[in-house]
């Protein structure tokens, strides 16, 4: 009864992570969040957020972009933590299971767009050709829900109840050497989660600032803190930092501009004389 019951809160967490159709763009998938939840629900809130801040960085670069869609981070965060918190193992087995789950999950994930949201897709423009915008939000609100909420939540929870036993007992199963293997992975992949990142941001034009950001950061040894606020003064300056001020205050810099021009002239108006 109580891994049931687990498996039900486990479930409702990975709904509420994938509730950001409904929510807005909130951030509650991102690991960091759905681990410390997991953890939370375990019992064991401090190694949530170590598992969450490590998965975090190795899906750092996983977003949806256009029809591009990555791993479905959010199982793979509740089952990976939950899997590991439950066998008693460290961080780099959570990590380690959370990856390959993700990938798995992201396969029902994509049947589901396939075979359920077309259908509320197809409702969503009746409505609309009728002009009916209340029924086009039920339509966004319910196709998100039994397309993407509710088959994630029954996955996690059905895996959580079948998967459990038989994860604590593979896991008891794998050597020492390969589980510090696992450790030294783990140091290696946020590594990759950065890279996968910076192939999105990186062009030739800002590159330059990502070398100075690193080179402060290992040689200078300044923190990410100080790293930031030189990258945030660098920046004003070389957008000028005169002509960002006169967005924030327009009247100001015409008022400024036009007294300027009148001391020019002497203070007097030429235009309005008669002569």
């Amino acid at each position: 009864m109580g891994a049931i019951f687990m498996a039900v809160v486990l479930a409702l967490i990975a709904m509420l992570g994938n509730g950001e159709y409904f929510l807005g763009s909130s951030m509650l998938s991102r690991p960091l969040v759905m681990c410390t939840l997991t953890g939370l629900a375990l019992g064991h809130l401090k190694e949530g957020i170590i598992m969450g801040a490590t998965l975090e960085l190795a899906f750092i670069g996983s977003f949806s972009i256009g029809a591009s869609i990555p791993p479905e981070i959010i199982s793979g965060s509740v089952l990976g933590t939950a899997f590991a918190i439950g066998a008693g193992k460290s961080t780099a087995v959570a990590l380690t299971l959370g990856i390959p789950i993700a990938s798995l999950v992201l396969v029902i994930k994509n049947l589901c767009f396939i075979f359920i949201l077309p259908y509320f897709v197809h409702r969503a423009d009746k409505h609309a050709a009728a002009g009916n915008a209340k029924g086009v939000d039920r339509m966004n609100i319910w196709g998100g829900f039994f397309s993407i909420n509710l088959p994630i939540g029954l996955v996690v929870g059905i895996s959580y109840i079948l998967g459990s036993p038989m994860i604590k007992t593979i896991l008891d199963a794998i050597p020492e050497f390969i589980i510090n293997g696992l450790g030294i992975a783990t140091g290696l992949l946020p590594a990759y989660g950065f890279a996968l990142l910076l192939k999105m941001m990186v062009n030739k034009n800002n590159v330059t600032f990502f070398i100075l950001g690193f080179a402060l950061a290992v040689y200078a040894k300044v923190p990410v803190t100080g790293v930031a606020i030189f990258g945030a003064c660098l920046a004003l300056i070389l957008t000028g930092y005169s002509s960002f001020k006169d967005k924030l205050h327009p009247s100001t810099a015409t008022v400024t501009d036009d007294a300027n021009n009148n001391q020019d002239d002497g203070g007097i108006d030429y235009e309005d004389e008669e002569f």
